[in-house]
């Protein structure tokens, strides 16, 4: 009160004083920023940051790329709410960028329709209509082998429960059949925990020494609570030279391949890899930034011909140079055990035909969207993983809920 407005900001000595209860509108830069800011701008933000304010960015942050990393993750604006423009952008789902918007409204600006579906960015953002189109209905004279036959190896002793959950994963995703091939101390344990799944017993007691089976199966998932024996590997190694199936990997498996890289060279073409962050790092060695992450994920993937699947709050799909983002899920599932039922899942959509690639982008979004429902009852802290096995039923059903998506989220499925 009392000043001309606006006021040209030219130094610190310009900066406004701003209380707490009072909002920012934060439209300093937007997608067009490509260098580093000057330093008094940088401190800028920081002030700005420093209100405690209530902030709105138009498009990104100021100081956020939307598209690379950023340089000074000291100089980006904090953003209460981001109104971004027909698209979300790629900085909004990572972990080291998400942080910087804690709400994203995506406004249609009015851009050519024909254009943007035209338009091939190689990255997708996965919602519900995306996941609809890839899904197939089930059929009234189908019977159980219609829906494939699962293969689970994995299982040591105390370890046993992520065959359990894997193999109800399985299950709770629609296969037909499951059988699971684990240690001699296993095979109580599972058959009185889960009767629907079939076992064969490999020679080990206590960790599995041979990867031998006699079940058709037509996918198989390998790698949970198996653990790195040395005899282990062996029967890894040689099942790996003459194996043709569909393979998901995961856990001790991907530890294995990180330790000997040469098996990666006997990998199926579209094996299914699953790991969580320091997993993916020991395969693709460290990375200097989340960008740089997927740029090195992409190589790997193009090298191997693999699909990975990099778990985080925005779980991360990639095969070769193309990224698909979920966007279900919540804190909830950072709990023990729901790795291994996202490996089962996404081995029963590929037993019942689903492309891996589909299998895995369509097993990503089901599992977060049963951990969703069940955060309805049972918030963070008290979800468990049979807790997301409980709510997968319920997971189909949300699919074909009607609803007319708001206009301004037409857009979102491309980045």
């Amino acid at each position: 009160i009392g000043k001309e407005w606006p006021i040209q900001l030219k130094s610190e000595k310009d900066f406004p004083l701003i209380n707490s209860n009072e909002m920012i509108v934060d439209a300093i830069f937007g997608i067009g920023l490509s260098r580093p800011i000057d330093v008094w701008v940088k401190k800028l933000l920081q002030h700005i940051n420093k209100t405690k304010a209530f902030v709105i960015s138009i498009d990104v942050p100021s100081g956020l790329y939307a598209n690379r990393a950023s340089e000074d993750l000291d100089a980006i604006v904090y953003a209460n709410a981001c109104l971004t423009f027909q698209s979300p952008k790629l900085a909004f789902f990572l972990p080291e960028t998400a942080k910087f918007v804690q709400d994203i409204e995506v406004l249609n600006i009015g851009l050519d329709q024909e254009f943007l579906q035209q338009l091939q960015t190689g990255i997708k953002l996965i919602g519900k209509q995306e996941i609809l189109t890839s899904y197939r209905p089930r059929h009234k004279f189908s019977h159980k082998g219609s829906y494939g036959h699962a293969l689970i190896i994995g299982g040591s002793k105390g370890k046993i429960g992520s065959v359990v959950l894997a193999s109800k994963g399985c299950f709770r995703a629609g296969v037909g059949l499951v059988t699971a091939l684990a240690p001699q101390c296993g095979q109580n344990i599972i058959h009185t925990s889960i009767p629907e799944v079939m076992t064969e017993e490999c020679d080990g007691e206590n960790f599995i020494t041979n990867f031998e089976y006699s079940a058709s199966a037509n996918v198989i998932c390998v790698g949970v609570g198996m653990d790195k024996n040395p005899k282990t590997l062996k029967a890894f190694n040689n099942f790996l030279t003459t194996n043709k199936l569909p393979l998901v990997l995961d856990a001790d498996a991907l530890n294995l391949l990180s330790e000997n890289k040469e098996l990666l060279d006997l990998l199926p073409k579209k094996t299914v890899l699953t790991p969580h962050p320091k997993e993916l790092e020991r395969l693709i060695g460290e990375w200097e930034n989340d960008f740089d992450k997927l740029e090195k994920t992409k190589a790997f993937s193009e090298k191997y011909d693999c699909i990975v699947l990099i778990k985080g709050a925005h779980s991360i799909t990639v095969y070769k140079q193309n990224i698909y983002i979920n966007t279900t899920g919540n804190p909830g599932m950072a709990t023990a055990g729901t790795g291994d039922v996202l490996s089962g899942v996404i081995s029963a959509f590929i037993a019942q035909g689903y492309n891996p690639l589909i299998a895995t982008v369509f097993g990503a979004y089901l599992h977060g969207s049963a951990a969703d429902i069940a955060l309805n009852d049972l918030g963070y802290q008290s979800m468990m993983a049979t807790d997301i096995l409980d709510n997968f039923g319920k997971a189909f059903m949300e699919l074909f809920k009607r609803e007319a998506p708001p206009q301004q989220n037409q857009q979102q499925a491309k980045l």
